[in-house]
């Protein structure tokens, strides 16, 4: 903190060097873990029309990648577990909507085995996670 006289008065002024710096180091350092930290189960996503979802909570997302492999929250299981694992979610809430992520690329029967596999958990509000269109494309 300085201090200057002033028609005899003291005046404190704050030094902000230190804090532009800190803030610049902390702005750099977000902006390159932001993208890390998004990363997840890589899926070709399909190109539609159609506008998002607010998210308030926590979502349930079931992903199906290229090979026909499923994932909860990026977590790989079977058909049974995931099933498991959503029943006893609904039993806490059951207004809880999925989210299907499904690589491009995956076969139409892998696709409809993990909406089964969804459906038989007990979920009746399953959303289709797609990829927003390229503008002036």
């Amino acid at each position: 903190m300085a201090f200057e006289r002033s028609n005899g008065s003291e005046i404190s002024q704050i030094n902000v060097t230190p804090l532009v710096d800190v803030m610049l180091v902390l702005l750099v350092i977000f902006m390159v873990t932001a993208p890390i930290l998004q990363q997840g189960v890589a899926v070709n996503l399909p190109d539609v029309r159609g506008e998002g979802f607010s998210g308030e909570e926590v979502q349930l997302v079931v992903t199906v990648d290229r090979d026909g492999a499923l994932y909860l929250n990026d977590v790989r299981m079977d058909e049974k577990e995931l099933q498991k694992k959503l029943a006893a979610v609904l039993r806490e809430r059951p207004d809880k909507q999925v989210f299907l992520r499904a690589d491009e690329d995956a076969r139409y029967g892998e696709v409809a085995r993990a909406m089964a596999a969804v459906r038989e958990a007990g979920v009746r509000r399953i959303g289709m996670v797609t990829e927003p269109p390229v503008e002036g494309g």
